[in-house]
């Protein structure tokens, strides 16, 4: 089992690979102590049926530099093969500011071919390459050197098996015609905006169960100021506070280091310091905020007037609708999607692109009473009445 330690080897790695149809790629990494996370091993493989084709990495090495592996990333020509690439595609694009393109994400295709919703690897292992997985070397500091030989075959075969796995589901989306919908799935893991914390916004991920402008003022200071300090330092933003803190913080409105003393839920090293002066300053301008500028929740669809029978014949139609094409109801439409359309609204992901094919345009004739649902057996059958 060959591991790259220097660019040279990397570059050369990546020559070859570049005159393949497709490589498939993987990552271990850590992330419990910092904000960002730390890549610690790549793991990547040409097509073939053995170890041979695939080698692992070493980003830790003195020296390497991932550039010819970018390189290789920007070739329009190879496929990237990943498997719930998301947090991959993090790392690189924090590191290097670069997609792998094309995409190829397993889990992605393979909710478009029938398995289920956020299918596993070990599950596809299984299912279409006959295969088990050792996963003794799950939960492992991959930042310790040496390597294991356990770590070694464990990492390396998150790779080697992704081939066979990609070449079934690719062959599967050519003969269903489905490769486009895949395409369109992808294009949330190719934007940026996907993996760029703005501080600004990092109130929305807080719960809370007041709504008022003045103490969401407060909220949104306090997460500003939380993800800005975790950012610099590249610690976990819990490290600086959590959740809960930040909104007894809200709750209270400290103003001085005493009133933070008395806090139920602050660390320690909170109470003190920058820490303890960012969240004073925080509190104070969430305070001070002009109300023209304090932030308002989107409480638009609590106030839809659901039509709760045609709810009820929209989440029958999706049924069947998924049952025949075979994928996932929650890839198509959540619950609140089915009440908003239920209720007029236009604006969900269910009407556009793919969806609309499989769900969308018949959900649409079935909320202006243009079909009709009918039971014959064991499926739902659709009644044009126009």
């Amino acid at each position: 089992m060959r591991t790259i330690t220097t660019t040279d080897a990397l570059a050369e790695f990546c020559t070859e690979a570049r005159a393949h149809p497709y490589v498939t790629v993987d990552t271990e990494f850590l992330r419990e102590r910092t904000y960002y996370s730390k890549l610690c091993l790549v793991q990547l493989a040409m097509p073939g049926d053995d170890d041979s084709n695939a080698v692992l990495v070493d980003p830790l090495a003195d020296g390497l530099s991932l550039e010819p592996l970018y390189e290789l990333f920007r070739d329009t020509a190879v496929v990237k093969v990943f498997h719930a690439a998301r947090q991959d595609l993090e790392i690189f694009y924090v590191d290097a500011q670069v997609f792998p393109e094309p995409l190829f994400d397993t889990q992605v295709a393979a909710m478009v071919c029938g398995f289920g919703e956020q299918v596993g690897y070990e599950t596809l292992v299984r299912k279409i390459a006959k295969q088990s997985l050792d996963k003794t070397s799950r939960f492992t500091d991959w930042s310790r050197r040496p390597l294991t030989d356990a770590q070694k075959t464990y990492a390396i075969a998150d790779v080697t098996h992704l081939r066979q796995i990609y070449e079934f589901l690719a062959a599967k989306l050519a003969e269903s015609g489905r490769a486009r919908w895949v395409s369109e799935e992808l294009q949330t893991l190719l934007s940026a905006d996907t993996y760029i914390v703005k501080p600004e916004d990092a109130w929305k991920r807080v719960k809370t169960r007041t709504h008022s402008a003045r103490f969401l003022a407060l909220v949104r200071e306090l997460a500003a100021f939380r993800e800005t300090h975790a950012q610099a330092r590249n610690i976990p933003r819990n490290r600086v506070f959590k959740d809960d803190a930040l909104v007894e913080l809200a709750s209270n409105k400290p103003k001085s280091f005493e009133d933070l003393s008395r806090s139920r839920l602050l660390l320690r090293e909170a109470r003190k310091g920058d820490i303890a002066d960012g969240i004073l300053a925080a509190v104070k301008r969430g305070v001070d905020m002009d109300p023209d500028t304090m932030p308002r929740p989107d409480r638009s669809r609590e106030k839809l007037q659901v039509n709760p029978a045609l709810a009820d014949l929209l989440r029958v139609l999706l049924k069947a609708k998924t049952e025949s094409a075979g994928v996932a109801a929650k890839l198509i439409a959540s619950a609140a999607d089915l009440d908003a359309l239920a209720a007029g609204m236009r604006d969900v992901p269910a009407l556009q692109g793919w969806r609309s094919e499989v769900f969308g345009t018949d959900a649409l004739r079935l909320c202006d009473g243009r079909v009709a649902l009918t039971a014959k057996g064991a499926d739902v059958q659709i009644i044009p009445l126009d």
